[in-house]
């Protein structure tokens, strides 16, 4: 479709923020080792008693440290078997063997669905043709199946076989470079770098860094499949010297802003004129001597790598700041942080703001790599550090709790990345869990499920099985969730609450996966309203919204927080999309942005969450020359709010601000 300096803007400003990205990869026969596969009839002679037990025998049949891996095992699925599902990057099992192929050819995947990521609200982005696999690095099940004999669907489907083809793949690449068979862990660090599917060196040394952190660190969890899997901790001092013998790139790192322990890469979003008065993609600027960045916000992409960084650089569309890859966790940048890149599809957002999209799909079954994980954790703390924004669910935005900026325009805002994002274990990794603070008598809650068991029953995903019945629709799986849902009375049969924005005309919320209605996310945090035995009611929307919460395994913990309420005599207050001057603090060369409410209302003897005090700032930036661009700063004085699943802001003059445990 033609863009016109006023789409442009609408882009910008309002609620589009899109993208569809294709999978530009194709088939290569894989590396094959020197060494015979085993005969069908070996490989069915080794059972293993438990999931333990399948490390250990893997790792004596092919000669690799049982400690190694376990540890690249737990870096890549943290040991989950995801029941068969691939990940984002077309990795199957507990050692994430890749088959992208076999992949896309899922019921929902890029075959079937052409890549469209309507489901996100991604509207503007086209279903593009897909071209075949052809990166070895991602097709790994291929080369395990010559290894060992097993056949390419068991290696994807069964645990114990998926091992012994993980082991089967680090021994060959431990062949191929030269290096000994040895007990020595540290003697693997080649092995283990080559097993990221990287393709520049810093990426591959980062990967391999992180597996022998893991190792050091060691590691105990329970499984999504119910198997107690330990590492021992053993600081093991790698040998680096056998990453020179990969032949990997050196990626162009273009003075990027990442932590020198990640894969980073420059690849420029272009700031270009394109006449008549449109241009693109992104705004210069001068954050955060202009503005301050306060928030960070989370996407996915929902397509591919490739068509990601395709995308990015045509100066007609939309821009972020950094692509994250889900094989690897490897980063691209694409736009200065000093500069408003056009991404979460609230000018206020996004002028005060750093997006990262992430490789992946919010709907589609597949899930997000640890690797994927461990490096945007790593990145997040980097510039939370560097720019002073907060690690909490206020500051740290998913592109799901970004507010539209007037009624219009509520309903399109995008849901990314998701309720199977794990935003317990992001912050985990972000040292900051959610803890509690307080206790029955705070007043307020976090929401925490656990993600492994907490499954709602969403329905609509992209890779849903036809419906059981007529009329309803197909559940979404047995995929482990970080949201919960909410309801009008104490009970799991009762209906869910009202969202008029998101869901016009009559408000009414569904279980769709699509719906954030009556949704509450992991982090996000809610004045308690009354308790009745194991449910608890939170204010939302204007309403009395209702989760179970057990003693025996709470889906919430206790919160100390400051809350705002409407002020004595008001019957209910507005609450807006952004924190806008008043008319009076604009020049008269800058026309005055109408401070608008959003088609909500906040009932008087209702209580919320305050998450920061918000800066009253207009960054006017609509000519290709920077030097007319202006930040307008008011009196107004507004407070950001968990208002709904999205944050929302007030008016200071409407609301008193109190303790939640007074």
């Amino acid at each position: 479709m033609p863009r016109t300096p006023s789409m442009l803007r609408l882009i910008r400003r309002g609620a589009v923020a899109a993208v569809t990205l294709t999978l530009a990869v194709g088939v290569c026969a894989p590396v094959v080792g020197a060494n015979a596969a085993p005969s069908p009839e070996a490989t069915a002679a080794t059972v293993a008693d438990s999931r333990q037990d399948a490390y250990t025998q893997a790792a004596h049949e092919f000669g690799v440290p049982e400690s190694l891996l376990l540890a690249v095992s737990y870096l890549e699925t943290r040991w989950d078997v995801h029941a068969g599902q691939p990940s984002r990057a077309g990795g199957y099992g507990p050692m994430h063997l890749t088959d992208l192929e076999a992949a896309m050819s899922e019921p929902g995947g890029a075959a079937a669905t052409g890549e469209v990521a309507e489901l996100r609200g991604d509207s503007s982005r086209q279903a593009q043709a897909r071209t075949p696999v052809t990166s070895p690095a991602l097709r790994t099940v291929e080369l395990a199946a010559r290894l060992t004999g097993i056949d390419e669907a068991r290696l994807r489907t069964d645990p114990t076989a998926n091992i012994r083809g993980g082991a089967a793949v680090l021994a060959e690449y431990q062949r191929q470079i030269g290096a000994p068979s040895t007990d020595n862990a540290g003697e693997w660090y080649g092995a283990t770098a080559r097993y990221s599917g990287a393709r520049d060196h810093a990426s591959a040394r980062a990967f391999a860094d992180e597996a022998y952190s893991v190792l050091a660190e060691g590691a105990r969890r329970t499984t999504d499949d119910g198997q107690v899997v330990a590492l021992a901790a053993d600081a093991v001092q790698p040998d680096r010297t056998w990453l020179g013998k990969l032949g990997l790139q050196e990626a162009e790192d273009g003075d990027v802003e990442c932590p020198r322990s990640i894969g980073c890469e420059w690849i420029p979003a272009p700031y270009e004129d394109l006449g008549d008065g449109d241009y693109g993609n992104h705004d210069l600027a001068d954050r955060p001597n202009s503005q301050q960045i306060r928030y960070i916000v989370i996407h996915d992409t929902e397509v591919t790598y490739e068509t990601t960084l395709n995308l990015v650089q045509d100066p007609t569309y939309v821009s972020w700041h950094y692509t994250l890859r889900a094989s690897d966790g490897h980063i691209a940048q694409h736009v200065k942080a000093k500069d408003a890149a056009w991404h979460a599809g609230n000018w206020y957002v996004n002028a005060k703001s750093i997006g990262l999209e992430h490789e992946g799909y919010a709907a589609r079954g597949t899930w997000y790599t640890e690797a994927m994980y461990r490096t945007s954790a790593k990145l997040v703390a980097y510039l939370a550090k560097k720019y002073h924004i907060p690690l909490d669910r206020q500051h740290i935005l998913g592109h799901d709790t970004v507010q539209g900026i007037t009624p219009p325009f509520v309903q399109g805002m995008h849901w990314d990345p998701g309720p199977y994002w794990d935003w317990s274990h992001y912050f985990d990794l972000l040292d900051a869990p959610f803890e509690n603070s307080g206790g029955p008598t705070s007043g307020a809650v976090t929401i925490n499920p656990d993600f492994a068991t907490n499954n709602p029953g969403f329905t609509g995903c992209e890779n849903s099985p036809g419906p059981p019945g007529e009329g309803i629709p197909p559940q979404c799986g047995t995929w482990g969730s970080s949201a919960l849902v909410l309801r009008t009375e104490p009970r799991a049969d009762a209906p869910l609450l009202l969202d008029v924005g998101s869901n016009p005309p009559d408000g009414t919320s569904t279980m769709d996966v699509a719906d954030i209605g009556s949704r509450a996310g992991a982090g996000q945090q809610f004045a308690v309203a009354e308790t009745r035995g194991d449910w608890t009611a939170v204010w939302y929307l204007g309403q009395k919204g209702w989760f179970h919460n057990p003693r025996r395994s709470p889906t919430a913990v206790w919160t100390k927080a400051m809350v705002a309420t409407p002020k004595a005599g008001k019957a209910s207050i507005p609450v807006y999309g952004r924190a806008y001057p008043e008319a009076a603090a604009y020049p008269p060369d800058v026309p005055v942005q109408a401070i608008v409410p959003l088609q909500y209302a906040l009932p008087a003897g209702q209580e919320y969450v305050v998450g920061m005090k918000a800066d009253t700032e207009y960054y006017r930036a609509v000519t290709f020359d920077p030097t007319n661009h202006k930040v307008i700063r008011g009196s107004l004085v507004y407070y950001q709010i968990q208002f709904g699943h999205r944050v929302a802001y007030v008016m200071a003059d409407d609301v008193t601000l109190t303790p939640s445990w007074r």
